[in-house]
């Protein structure tokens, strides 16, 4: 019992030491005063209005949508065709292919965007927003890679072939049979890759050239006693944009680990 009730205190305080923050800072989102007191003295959409007002702040927010929105599809194309590489064909160095893949995720941001910076200005290629889908696009792909190979080695292969035995081509079999198993990991890792995208920094920071996108101006502003309340707003946008996707994407993963069960 004691033990229990430890490890519940153990979970509560974790959970206050994560949440805590997001939570104050989402508050002085709402606070009529330019100055950060506390507790706030009420409650005002007028920081709100004046982040929709800020040239910069949508430009940046703009930026980080087309690149979020660039390196997903990039994503989901790449980290399909590697997936079913891995799981439907047997060849020598396939576990390293996999490795490959899965390293970027691993690697210090700071490690992938110097990499990135360095392979860019070798190939004289300017920077800017086809350099950060780019460089966003090597690790979402393992979250697109890891949710579609974990469906494919779940789905039976029995069904595929009985569709092309009964005469079914390729394309076919892949639109009706493999593509409606597929779907929903797809999309879960393709949010996944938004939200891990949309707030990504590091690498940004060395691929960018002169775009900023969200987290860049955020970073650049929240010293600015001027701009704090509307960096408040933007980092309740950069939350909602982030957790949002996840949250669809765990529910998608919840209903169909449910359904194959």
């Amino acid at each position: 019992m004691m033990a229990r009730w430890g490890l519940r205190i153990a979970t509560g305080l974790v959970l206050a030491f994560i949440y805590i923050p997001i939570l104050v800072t989402i508050i002085y989102a709402f606070n009529p005063n330019r100055v950060a007191t506390w507790p706030p003295d009420g409650i005002s959409l007028q920081w709100f209005a004046a982040a929709a007002e800020n040239r910069g702040l949508r430009e940046a927010f703009s930026s980080s949508i087309l690149a979020a929105l660039g390196a997903t599809a990039v994503a989901l194309v790449l980290g399909t065709l590697a997936s079913f590489a891995v799981a439907r064909f047997r060849f020598f160095g396939r576990e390293t292919v996999s490795f490959i893949v899965l390293l970027p995720i691993a690697l210090p941001g700071i490690v992938t965007g110097i990499a990135l910076n360095a392979s860019f200005s070798t190939l004289d290629l300017s920077f800017g927003m086809l350099t950060i889908i780019v460089g966003h696009a090597t690790f979402c792909i393992v979250l697109v890679y890891n949710n579609a190979l974990a469906r494919l080695r779940r789905s039976a292969r029995s069904l595929e072939e009985a569709s092309m035995d009964l005469g079914a081509d390729a394309l076919q079999t892949f639109r009706r049979i493999t593509f409606p198993q597929l779907r929903t990991a797809l999309v879960a890792g393709g949010l996944l890759a938004f939200a891990l995208s949309f707030d990504e920094i590091i690498v940004t920071t060395f691929t960018a050239g002169g775009v900023k996108t969200l987290p860049i101006w955020i970073f650049q502003n929240y010293r600015l006693a001027n701009q704090a309340p509307i960096v408040n707003v933007a980092a309740v946008i950069a939350i909602a944009l982030s957790v949002i996707p996840v949250y669809i994407a765990q529910r998608l993963s919840g209903v169909e680990a449910a359904t194959t069960r």
